[in-house]
This record gives structure tokens, C-alpha cells and sequence, in this order.
């Protein structure tokens, strides 16, 4: 047990497991052998053997309420829902306001877009010094499309943290929400000094520029996204900056390039049959869109545009 327990602290989960199967040949029900051999498990995402360890356990002892909420966070991370809420709510039942449950729980609600449940179990046990519980419950709220009850738990994370990713993108975020640019750009900005070369910190930064009228530091912003990856939303970002300054056929060439990755991407179809259209070259910007429709591509949007240029 000695040397299973030091091996698994060390991260040696192989040399970890081969002593506690060895302890467990001697005696197979062992508790801490159990423990520490599904727990090494868990560490190598094997988590169908490490349930399978673990449900021996509780044959011991099944209230025990550390091994219940590990047996749902399992279930939860194969992708069994049903199990993992069972396994969960079996645990409130032994300790009504467990931290771990109704964390899983909350996870498993959140997963299905049920965020009003979500709510319900993470502000029961919301923890005032908890970064993870309160940006989990701001970020409900953020789904909602209730950003000011956001606003509060983001708020809350950032000062018990500065500078916290999780808090910073969940206040630019609501504040986008609310329509509030100069406060959301002031915390994309905030992520970008410490994340230069995060593309999509960059292209929402460039998005923010653009409703406050800041071109050219928009287009630094969707282009240094670009330099680090292909970004669909820079691309069309940088496309409509192209378009409106007449430059139509770098904008065409830009939509293109979205295009060869995204054949069906109904934005980038409907904005490059518009600078067709800009470009004095109507036919052009009706066979963009028929030969998206001919392709069984769908929207509404694109059809009354064909209407429109007909």
C-alpha cells in the first residue's frame, strides 16, 4: 500500500497500479488499494475500469460519499448522463448540500442548455471565494441573456482574482451583451495584453473596435488573429472593412478563403454575392448564390437576396 500510494503521488500510475493490484491478490477487499487503483484509473481516463473498482467499493461501504460523487464525475466524463445523475442525486441523499453533487449536477444541467437548473444547484452551494462556482453561475446567467445578473458573480471572480481569464471574458461578454463596448473592449483587451496571440480574444477585441468605428485597429486586430490561424469571424470581419473602403477585390478574395473551408457558410455566400453586386457584376453575385442553392444549401436569407438581385 506504501509504495502504491507514494508511486501515485509521483504520477507513476503503472508502477502505482501494479502495487495495489498486488495488495489486493493478498487481500481483495482493501479499501485504500480499491481507492488508490481506481483513482490511478481515473488518472489514465480509464474511467469504465475505475467505475468498476469503485462500485466494488461501496459493496464496503455505499454511503460513502467521496466514492459516490467520483462514480458521477465518471459516468459524467463517458458521456452516461442518465448514470451520472443518478449516482449524483443518490449522493444528496446521504448529504443533502454536498459541494461535489450538485456541482456535477449543475455541470450536467448546464451540458443540456437547462441553465435555470443549473442555477438552482450551483447557488446552493455557492461559496463566496469559490472563482469556479461563481464564474459557472455568471456564465447561466450569460446564456440567459440576463447580463446584469451576470455582471455580479463575473465581478465578484475578477476581484478575488485579477486578471482571471474566466472572469475577464465573462464581463467583456455582458457587457457586449448590454450593448456597453468601451467597458467590453477594456476586457478583451485586458486578456489580449496577457494573451496576444489568442485568435478569438482578438477577433471579439476587433468586433468591439468595429461598433466603436476604430478601423484600422479593428483590421490590426482580425489580421494579428490571422497570422495565427485560420478565423472565420476575422475573415468576415476583415471582409466587410475591405467592402466598405472599396476595396472589393481583396473583400472577394477574403470571402473565398472562407468559403474553400466552409462551403455552406450562408454569411460569407450572402456578403460575397454582395460585393459582386458592389463591383458593378449583378450576374456574378446571382450565380454565387444559385450555385449554393444547386449545391442544397439552405436559408432564407439567401433566397430573398436571390429575389432582391433578380
Amino acid at each position: 500500500m506504501g509504495i502504491g500510494e507514494v508511486e501515485r503521488r509521483r504520477g507513476n500510475h503503472g508502477a502505482a497500479m501494479d502495487a495495489f493490484d498486488v495488495c489486493l491478490r493478498h487481500d481483495p477487499d482493501n479499501r485504500f488499494a480499491l481507492i488508490g487503483l481506481a483513482d490511478c484509473c481515473r488518472a489514465q481516463r480509464d474511467y469504465h475500469r475505475a467505475i468498476e473498482i469503485w462500485e466494488q467499493y461501496l459493496g464496503q461501504d455505499e454511503d460513502d460519499i467521496a466514492v459516490l460523487t467520483r462514480i458521477g464525475d465518471a459516468y459524467r466524463k463517458i458521456g452516461d448522463h442518465r448514470c451520472s445523475k443518478e449516482i449524483y442525486e443518490r449522493a444528496l441523499e446521504v448529504e443533502p448540500d454536498n459541494a461535489y453533487a450538485l456541482t456535477g449536477l449543475g455541470h450536467l444541467h448546464f451540458d443540456f442548455r437547462e441553465y435555470r437548473a443549473a442555477l438552482q444547484r450551483w447557488t446552493r452551494m455557492l461559496e463566496p471565494d469559490n472563482i469556479r462556482t461563481l464564474t459557472s453561475v455568471g456564465n447561466c446567467y450569460r446564456k440567459l441573456k440576463e447580463f446584469e445578473g451576470g455582471l455580479v458573480y463575473f465581478q465578484r471572480a475578477e476581484r478575488l482574482q485579477s486578471g482571471n481569464f474566466f472572469a475577464l471574458f465573462g464581463l467583456a461578454d455582458c457587457y457586449r451583451g448590454m450593448g456597453d463596448n468601451e467597458r467590453a473592449l477594456e476586457h478583451w483587451q485586458r486578456i489580449v495584453s496577457d494573451d496576444p496571440h489568442n485568435k478569438i480574444i482578438l477577433t471579439r477585441a476587433g468586433d468591439s473596435l468595429a461598433r466603436l468605428g476604430h478601423t484600422d485597429e479593428e483590421e490590426h486586430h482580425y489580421r494579428t488573429a490571422l497570422d495565427q490561424h485560420y478565423d472565420t469571424y476575422a475573415l468576415l470581419g476583415l471582409a466587410q472593412i475591405q467592402r466598405d473602403r472599396g476595396d472589393l477585390d481583396d473583400a472577394v478574395d477574403s470571402l473565398s478563403r472562407v468559403l474553400a473551408q466552409e462551403p455552406r457558410n450562408t454569411r460569407a455566400v450572402c456578403d460575397l454575392a454582395r460585393t459582386h453586386d458592389a463591383a458593378g457584376s449583378r450576374e456574378r453575385a446571382r450565380g454565387v448564390l444559385q450555385d449554393y442553392l444547386d449545391r442544397g444549401g439552405r436559408g432564407r436569407y439567401v433566397t430573398e437576396l436571390l429575389q432582391q438581385l433578380s
